[in-house]
């Protein structure tokens, strides 16, 4: 680690350790291998020649096994038939750098160490960081960052230095770990296409290495958005991929609205009711936009739709509050405009804020009304009115028969430019008896949007473009601007299989599942948007984390669409849509949780769906 560009240990979006480099015997080991172990461990292997007589063949091998809590060991393993006294020197640094700048590339130089307890601390205006080594050093150059030990091998044998990196005054994270109860059900599946089952499992695994616990509520769960840089919670990532795990049960779900409730703004004001959340870039023909805002509209989305998955009802009651303070500040903020807009950029209505406040209005009255409370014919009657001016004033029309806009500004002026926001357009949610609510788009305009959205110009043959090829600023690793986000992917694979548009949906499906091969079936949350072509392969981002909550938790998305499962656990019932084309041939998954209980389905390759195991009670609705 060697501390160029985003390389490092990071810790609440500051990296807390940018450099660690090793020499054993004044000589840096020669790299053979460097690999994800697991979800959150990386194993990197080199080797050296230390005998003068060991001939061309190395006898020390020189393991480092990095994990995402911020620990190293490096180990020393000897095949020399004679014992070895090695010095060991591990270099450190950082810069305590904020991660936005390190991306932009305006980190400032290393920061002076100075020595602390068993190992090296930095200190500036804005935090500190530590690391301590278990065993202590024999000696520790400040001046230089280097921590030195003298290390005896016997012939065969083995010695190890573990290293701690984190923030003065912190813990370690608390990781549920695998051996905990987890609030993910442990599901498999099995098929004729060998990668379907090897996506499940890595996806679920992931979403384990992943899974933290509230230091304050150990009983609560949810997932940080991704290693190695933004391992805290971000509450729109965690809210997307814990509604994308619904099939897994909804403890994740119940854990993640629980802690998100308590961050929730209760005092007076234009922003009460509202979760916090940081801005975030929305790529070149937009400001940034206010993930608070997302995050507030898909609260009471979630609940909604847990609740059909089997969330008890008493967990609901418990929610409902906060949820009911979500809907609140939608319609106190929408006010008596027809749409709502974003105040952080002047007034603007972005597509994709109206598709997650329809959204939450339509499921949130369904809510309150399943749960004996008001409100709901009011959000309802928002809801229609903005249905019907966004099917007339968010429509681009065009020779190929129009499309979408990406924004409206305050003067009534279209942004036009095709992106892969348009499809939470599609992403409308469930309803009672495995009904879908209702799109901001009519049926033609949803046909223009599913041919758009399957043309060359957004599959890129690895999964759907962040933007269009053709459109102004597409760069294929843009992260809002061309490189495909599994997230928006495997959510227009979703709306798409639902509205009908089979082909498409199965054309994106099978480049993810392409891509995945090449990425170990860990997917990674974006990688370049260039175009698939015989023979390559994808081009990994250089600043995605793998794993990350809303890929691994899309992976479960994805294979559960091609069943079409659509539950109503409080009216026992379960309604299957597959795939009929059966894009994969036939395929089983086993051990999800539907209705509190084990829910396992199989799709023949006829596309015809069949339940092995459910609740007691639960019907097969139609």
């Amino acid at each position: 680690m060697t501390g160029r560009g985003l390389e490092g240990f990071y810790r609440g979006g500051r990296r807390v350790l940018s450099r660690c480099e090793v020499r054993v015997a004044g000589w840096e080991p020669l790299a053979v291998q460097a690999r994800m172990a697991a979800a959150d461990r990386a194993r990197f292997v080199g080797t050296l020649r230390v005998s003068p007589q060991a001939g061309p063949d190395p006898d020390v091998l020189v393991e480092r096994n990095r994990y995402a809590d911020g620990t190293e060991r490096i180990t020393l393993h000897s095949a020399a038939p004679r014992p070895l006294r090695l010095p060991v020197e591990v270099a450190l640094g950082t810069d305590l750098a904020d991660l936005g700048a390190i991306a932009s590339g305006s980190a400032g130089p290393e920061l002076p160490a100075s020595v602390h307890d068993s190992g090296l601390r930095w200190s500036c205006a804005t935090g500190n960081a530590s690391v301590t080594a278990a065993p202590p050093p024999s000696d520790a150059l400040a001046s230089a960052g280097l921590l030195r030990w003298e290390l005896d091998l016997p012939p065969g044998g083995s010695r190890s230095v573990e290293l701690r990196v984190r923030p003065d005054g912190a813990g370690p994270l608390r990781a549920v770990g695998r051996a905990a109860t987890s609030p993910l059900a442990a599901a498999h599946a099995e098929g004729d296409d060998p990668r379907v089952p090897v996506l499940l499992r890595t996806s679920i695994e992931d979403l384990q290495a992943l899974l933290l616990r509230d230091s304050a509520h150990p009983a609560d769960t949810h997932l940080a958005a991704g290693a190695p840089w933004r391992c805290g919670l971000a509450p729109a990532d965690a809210l997307v991929a814990a509604r994308m795990a619904l099939p897994l049960g909804t403890g994740l779900a119940a854990g993640t609205l629980r802690i998100l409730a308590r961050t929730q703004l209760t005092r007076p004001g234009a922003q009460s009711g509202m979760i916090p959340g940081p801005r975030r870039d929305a790529g070149p023909h937009l400001p940034p936009q206010c993930t608070g805002t997302e995050a507030t509209l898909l609260f009471p989305a979630l609940l909604a739709e847990a609740r059909r998955w089997g969330l008890s009802e008493q967990e609901t009651e418990e929610l409902l509050p906060a949820a009911e303070r979500c809907l609140t500040w939608l319609r106190t903020t929408a006010g008596d405009d027809t749409y709502l807009r974003d105040p952080h950029s002047g007034g603007l209505v972005r597509c994709e804020t109206q598709a997650h406040a329809h959204r939450a209005a339509v499921l949130g009255a369904d809510l309150l009304d399943a749960c004996g409370r008001t409100g709901g014919a009011a959000l309802r009657q928002w809801a229609q009115a903005l249905r019907t001016a966004f099917r007339r004033d968010f429509w681009v029309d065009d020779l190929g028969g129009g499309r979408p806009a990406v924004a409206r500004a305050p003067d009534g002026r279209l942004v036009p430019h095709l992106g892969a926001a348009a499809v939470h357009l599609l992403d409308t949610g469930l309803l009672g008896g495995g009904a879908l609510a209702p799109s901001l788009l009519d049926k033609v305009q949803t046909e223009n949007l599913a041919r758009l959205l399957g043309s060359p110009v957004m599959d890129s043959g690895w999964g759907l473009r962040g933007l269009g090829a053709k459109e102004p600023g597409f760069n294929p690793f843009g992260h809002r601007a061309g490189a495909v986000r599994i997230q928006e992917t495997a959510l227009a694979v979703a709306g798409l299989a639902a509205t009908g548009y089979e082909k498409e949906a199965s054309s994106l499906l099978r480049g993810v599942l392409a891509a995945a091969e090449t990425f170990g079936h860990r997917l990674p949350e974006m990688y370049a948007g260039e175009q698939r072509t015989e023979g390559s392969a994808p081009l990994p981002h250089p600043a995605a984390c793998r794993p990350a909550a809303t890929p691994a938790a899309a992976g479960v998305l994805l294979l559960t669409t091609l069943a079409g499962i659509r539950p109503d656990a409080p009216a026992g019932t379960i309604t299957l849509r597959p795939l009929r084309s059966a894009p994969l041939g036939e395929i089983g998954l086993m051990g999800l949780r539907v209705a509190g209980a084990p829910f396992s389905v199989r799709v023949s390759r006829l596309g015809l769906a069949m339940v092995e195991e459910a609740a007691d009670g639960l019907q097969l609705g139609v």
